[in-house]
């Protein structure tokens, strides 16, 4: 007998995941829409090149002076906004992997703060190890050996959920460490109507449970989700700052689910325990 609170959240997962292929179908679609215009466009240059060529054989100067001033506007495409952010610090992203998950070595009495010094700003979250420890403890593991320096935050979505995405060295949503953490602190008091509210942290995993691994988002709204996301942190008001502008940049695809316009990458992940 499945239970209410069971039939609850499998109706949740289930709307996330048909966003989820929505937004699939929407960049999908987006990437045929953008072909079909680069074809057009092409046709229309080629034609107003030809065009010109053959007015300039003809010796026709007034035709060959408006063909020249047909093909210049085609030739200015309207300029992309600046990229609000720095480039990034010299280096390479580490491509280790690990087999089983660190020994749990974490305090869990004990505050530990993580820093993402970032092209875009600092963003500074406070960690949650005594609800989150195996969650906490991967985290200090690997920022100790520096997995997450020179990363690309690889995903930013603006429609539905409002999330930045980051931790994989691929840049491609597919990386991870090589091992899998346990979910953890799901009935978390913040998780309120099925909302991670703005400033929280929580891992991403594959939609299975315990699939963790060291792709993590930052939610900059209010975002409606299933509680099936580990949440271990919270962004500092600064750091939400941050957040804010990497999302005014907008993502690649329009559809509102894509890679970030800025350039985001993470220069340095320091875990800190005081």
């Amino acid at each position: 007998m499945v239970s209410q609170e069971q039939r609850r959240r499998q109706l949740a997962r289930e709307k996330f995941l048909r966003q989820q292929q929505r937004r699939t179908d929407a960049r999908r679609k987006a990437r045929v829409r953008n072909s079909v215009i680069a074809s057009v466009l092409a046709v229309i240059v080629i034609g107003s090149v030809a065009l010109y060529t053959t007015d300039v054989l003809k010796g026709d100067d007034d035709t060959k002076q408006n063909a020249g001033a047909e093909v210049t506007p085609s030739a200015s495409a309207p300029s992309k906004a600046p990229d609000p952010c720095e480039k990034p610090a010299e280096g390479k992203v580490k491509t280790a992997t690990w087999k089983k998950e660190p020994e749990l070595t974490v305090d869990k009495s004990a505050k530990y703060t993580m820093k993402l010094a970032t092209t875009c700003g600092d963003i500074d979250i406070a960690l949650k190890a005594s609800a989150a420890p195996h969650t906490v403890n991967s985290f200090d593991f690997l920022a100790g050996k520096g997995y997450f320096d020179h990363s690309k935050c690889h995903r930013l979505t603006t429609n539905g959920i409002y999330v930045l995405q980051c931790g994989d060295p691929t840049g491609t949503g597919t990386g991870g460490p090589g091992y899998t953490i346990p979910d953890e602190n799901l009935k978390d008091k913040s998780l309120k109507a099925n909302t991670y509210p703005a400033g929280t942290v929580a891992m991403a995993n594959t939609g299975q449970k315990h699939t963790g691994g060291s792709q993590f988002f930052l939610v900059y709204q209010d975002s409606q989700l299933p509680p099936s996301y580990t949440p271990f942190g919270t962004v500092s008001e600064s750091g939400m700052k941050v957040l804010k502008k990497i999302a005014d940049a907008g993502e690649s695809t329009g559809a509102g689910d894509g890679a970030p316009n800025a350039t985001v990458v993470i220069d340095k992940a320091t875990v800190t325990k005081s």
